[in-house]
C-alpha cells in the first residue's frame, strides 16, 4: 500500500516541472512579441516623422546635332550625334553654354578620331559617354569654377 501512494507523488514533482517549462515558454513568447512590436513601432515612427523629399530638378544643357566625319579604311563614315549634358547646378550651365563653341569644338576633336567600329557597339557608347566627362577634366578657361556635369545623354545617333 505505501507503494501505491508513492507512485502518485513521483508523478507530481514531473508535472510541476512540465508546467514550469511551459509556463516560462509562453512568458518568453509574449516577452519577444511585445519588445519586437515596440521596436516596429519606433522605427514607423521616425519614417512617419520624415516628409518624403522632391527629387531635385535636373538641369540638362543641350548641345546642337553636328555631323563628324569618322576614322575609316573604307570609304566615308559619319556620325550624326546631339547630346546634352546633365548638370547639378545652374552656375556649370551658365558657363557651358557661354563657353558652348569651345565645347562643341573639344566634341568634334573627340569623336573625329573615332571609328565607326567602336561606336556601334553598345560597349563603345558607354566608353564614349566617359570619354565625353573626361574632356572637362582640362580647364576651358583660367580660372575656371568647379563644373558639376553628372551625366551625357545621347538624343540621337546615327552612324552612316
Amino acid at each position: 500500500m505505501a507503494e501505491a501512494m508513492a507512485a502518485p507523488r513521483k508523478k507530481r514533482p514531473m508535472l510541476l516541472v512540465g508546467l514550469l517549462l511551459v509556463l516560462l515558454a509562453v512568458a518568453s513568447s509574449v516577452a519577444v512579441y511585445f519588445f519586437l512590436d515596440a521596436r516596429d513601432d519606433t522605427e514607423a515612427g521616425a519614417t512617419v516623422d520624415q516628409a518624403p523629399s522632391e527629387p531635385p530638378i535636373p538641369i540638362f544643357v543641350t548641345i546642337q546635332p553636328f555631323t563628324v566625319n569618322l576614322q575609316s579604311d573604307y570609304g566615308d563614315r559619319l556620325l550624326y550625334v546631339g547630346l546634352s549634358l546633365r548638370v547639378s547646378d545652374d552656375a556649370t550651365s551658365a558657363f557651358l553654354t557661354q563657353h558652348m563653341p569651345e565645347v562643341r569644338s573639344r566634341l568634334l576633336m573627340l569623336l573625329s578620331g573615332k571609328s565607326a567600329q567602336e561606336l556601334i557597339k553598345p560597349e563603345g557608347k558607354v566608353q564614349l559617354k566617359q570619354q565625353i566627362l573626361g574632356l572637362f577634366d582640362e580647364p576651358i578657361t583660367t580660372p575656371q569654377p568647379t563644373l558639376s556635369i553628372d551625366d551625357v545623354l545621347f538624343s540621337d545617333f546615327i552612324v552612316q
